[in-house]
């Protein structure tokens, strides 16, 4: 009588698990190296034509001109071509309203931490405030200044100045 109700209790449990069993999908996802497949226009399941998830970080740094902003010396003004990639960045946000920014906010490493530190909080805000008046909910978009810690460019020239006094949109879902 015990091996028979040990036996049915295995059985009913086998019946459960295997009910609970994942289906195989049809379409498997391609396996590492190998290309996705392609829909019919050239386009995978999914993603738009640049072969980025729509609305993801990726598929931002594809979709529009620059993610970055450059200012001149001990400057958060936006200029002509600030204006033109802040644009570019608004479009793409109002097609994604659910995607929230961080505005990361950079300076060159001269001046003293607590300068660059406030600088670079201009510069974010600089940015944040010219999506808004496109537009774009604040409440969507974050910003921070790293001030001279998180530099692009390495050296102590015009150059690598010029590249490290910035504000960098990034993604955050």
């Amino acid at each position: 009588m015990a091996r028979t109700s040990v036996t049915l209790i295995l059985g009913v449990a086998l019946l459960a698990t295997a009910g609970c069993a994942k289906k195989r999908p049809e379409t498997l996802p391609p396996a590492p190296g190998e290309p996705a497949q392609t829909a019919p226009g050239g386009m995978t399941d999914g993603q738009v034509g640049t072969g980025a998830v729509p609305g993801s970080a990726e598929d931002f740094r594809r979709s529009v001109q620059s993610d970055t902003v450059n200012f001149a010396l001990d400057s958060y003004d936006i200029d002509g071509p600030a204006r033109a990639i802040l644009d570019g960045q608004a479009q793409w946000l109002a097609r994604y309203p659910n995607v929230r920014v961080t505005i990361e906010g950079h300076c060159d490493e001269r001046g003293t931490r607590e300068y660059n530190l406030a600088l670079g909080d201009r510069r974010a805000n600089s940015a944040k405030n010219y999506l808004v008046a496109r537009g774009i909910d604040a409440g969507r978009i974050n910003t921070i200044s790293y001030g001279k810690e998180r530099p692009q460019a390495m050296g102590s020239d015009e150059g690598a100045w010029a590249q490290n006094r910035r504000a960098v949109t990034v993604v955050i879902g």
